[in-house]
């Protein structure tokens, strides 16, 4: 039997979102593609972005759902378009079984702080609240050897040929590899002397290395342009995010302009 992606099964029923459909029919199609290229996905998607004004219409429905907003104790500034916006994110408890019917680890909670925020994301004719991007995990190694630095360089192999596979099978250049890693792996003499091997030729310019807070590992990169779909891989994670690459591809990958809508009233 082919292999399937797994999403949540009446989505509207729980958020009424208007560009929900859309959103969500994109994200099975890729994911489906991926799978069936071989890409390891995870059973279900690592974080959708859901952008909101005000936050709270998205409230009832992630509590009704099991997520608990702020769980990670931060907020992540988002300067998308020039403009400022901040993302709190709500995640569901270790044991859920709203994770077994595809909703994500982590809903990403994004609001304007000021008219012109709010302006640029309403003129697009999405809807609010509306799904911005939804972000497949990757599957990581089934066990992580003892050498952290052996192991980094590990997971950027993997990430780097995925990039590779996704960029030949979907014919459109992936954003940038974003690599969150632990502080000791970065500030080794070894990472550095195993990067370049490591990344498999990948342009200086389309990779960014960096230090994960709170310690795990996370890598990331846009695989459609204007960042509606995105591949991640965690391990260990203590945060949903890093703020600095939250703050990279906010201002540099992303883009409430994603393509004129049709049809999309606001709520």
């Amino acid at each position: 039997m082919e292999a399937r992606v797994t999403l949540p099964e009446g989505f509207e029923e729980t958020m009424a979102i208007p560009n929900a459909a859309e959103r969500l029919r994109e994200a099975r199609e890729v994911g489906d593609r991926l799978l069936g290229a071989g890409i390891p996905l995870m059973d279900h998607p690592d974080h959708y972005a859901i952008f909101s004004e005000p936050p709270r219409m998205l409230a009832e429905p992630l509590r009704s759902l099991g997520y608990v907003v702020g769980s990670d104790n931060r907020c992540y500034p988002s300067p998308v378009d020039g403009c400022d916006y901040i993302n709190v994110a709500a995640s569901l408890p270790e044991v859920s079984p709203a994770r077994k019917k595809g909703w994500p680890d982590h809903i990403a909670v994004v609001h304007p702080l000021d008219e012109t925020g709010y302006r640029r994301m309403m003129d697009q004719g999405y809807g609010n609240p509306f799904i911005h991007h939804i972000t497949w995990g990757i599957r990581p190694p089934a066990q992580a050897p003892g050498d952290e630095v052996a192991f980094a360089g590990s997971l950027i192999s993997r990430m780097a040929e995925i990039r590779e596979r996704i960029r030949a099978l979907l014919r459109e250049d992936p954003g940038t590899l974003i690599m969150a890693l632990p502080g000791r792996v970065v500030e080794a003499p070894a990472f550095q002397a195993q990067l370049a091997a490591s990344l498999g030729g990948t342009p200086e310019d389309e990779y960014q290395v960096e230090v994960m807070e709170g310690g795990g590992y996370l890598l990331q990169f846009f695989v459609l342009t204007g960042g509606r779909i995105e591949v991640a891989l965690r391990v260990g994670t203590r945060q949903t995010f890093n703020p600095k690459s939250v703050h990279k591809i906010s201002k540099d990958e992303l883009s409430v302009d994603q393509g004129r809508a049709v049809g999309s009233e606001t709520m």
